[in-house]
């Protein structure tokens, strides 16, 4: 059982879990290979001269397993929620988690399934988007969105940035209290 699921690992899904494995929260982030990120050629990313999309998301799981994120490289088929508890369903397998964050990009077909709100979208060329409160919670209990689903900017900073604060809000929810994470310099 994962305390955390966390479907699509482009730069709101990686972020996102970064966040939560770093806290200690048992996480899972799924990645099917199909971000939108991975078409890019990056230059307007706080910190990064240039980078390209694929190196980008690359990095990014790798930061999230760095703090213990599981990663698994496929793709969602579909979410259940049985009690408590949101079973994920992928070709070959089944994962349970106690949260969720979707963080598909471009699709809201399993937030459809899930009975989620959508809405029209507003960046060009995204037709729908989950809707949200400002915190990233849905109309579903213990399911968050994040990113260009949850109708953020594609931009990777913008989504990469709605990952985290998104974690953050769950997070604190989590611990019943405002949680922040900073490093110091050693």
């Amino acid at each position: 059982m994962y305390d955390i699921a966390i479907i699509g690992a482009g730069p709101a899904g990686a972020s996102a879990a970064l966040f939560t494995s770093k806290a200690g929260k048992k996480t899972i982030l799924f990645d099917h290979d199909k971000s939108i990120t991975k078409r890019a050629w990056i230059e307007n990313h706080y910190g990064i001269m240039g980078i390209a999309g694929p190196d980008l998301v690359d990095i990014g799981k790798k930061q999230a397993e760095k703090f213990g994120t599981q990663l698994v490289n496929e793709e969602v088929t579909d979410i259940n929620k049985q009690g408590d508890t949101f079973v994920i369903h992928t070709a070959n397998d089944t994962y349970e988690a106690k949260y969720i964050i979707l963080a598909t990009g471009l699709s809201t077909d399993l937030a459809e399934k899930l009975g989620l709100k959508t809405k029209p979208g507003t960046e060009p060329r995204i037709k729908t988007i989950v809707e949200t409160d400002q915190q990233g919670k849905t109309n579903v209990e213990k399911v968050w969105a994040a990113g260009t689903v949850a109708g953020v900017s594609v931009h990777t900073i913008i989504t990469a940035g709605d990952g985290a604060k998104v974690a953050i809000n769950l997070l604190s929810e989590i611990n019943g209290e405002r949680y922040v994470d900073h490093d110091v310099l050693k």
